[in-house]
């Protein structure tokens, strides 16, 4: 079993950053290095998407993905020897107001399934 749990979030104006922490614990911690790691949000009355995605691909390589709406604007990383994954978000929009969620993943990425989620933490950016 692994926990997620986020942190970071907060208020802040237009054109500002933040930096958002997922920690992961627990019995099989140790195998969230080869997981994929995601960042997905939702947004009052909307559904949650996609964000960002940072998959393994062998060895210490991993690869990073964002939606098009994020792109240029939040880098996703991870640190295996805290067991933590980021998200970088600058030059944040009015529209990036959302809660966000870390989640992991067994299988590939782009098919919307996770094996484990986290309580979310709450973005909010002002105009």
């Amino acid at each position: 079993q692994v926990q997620l749990v986020e942190s970071g979030g907060g208020l802040v104006q237009a054109g500002g950053s933040l930096r958002l922490s997922c920690a992961a614990s627990g019995r099989s911690v140790s195998t969230v290095r080869i997981y994929g790691m995601d960042w997905c949000r939702q947004a009052p009355g909307k559904e949650r998407e996609f964000v960002a995605s940072h998959s393994w691909s062998g060895g210490i390589r991993y690869i990073a993905d964002y939606a098009d709406s994020v792109k240029g604007r939040f880098t996703i990383s991870r640190d295996n020897a805290k067991y933590t994954l980021y998200l970088q978000m600058n030059n944040l929009k009015p529209e990036d107001t959302a809660i966000y969620y870390c989640a992991a993943r067994s299988g590939p990425a782009g098919q919307g399934e996770y094996d484990y989620w986290g309580q979310g933490t709450q973005v909010t950016v002002s105009s």
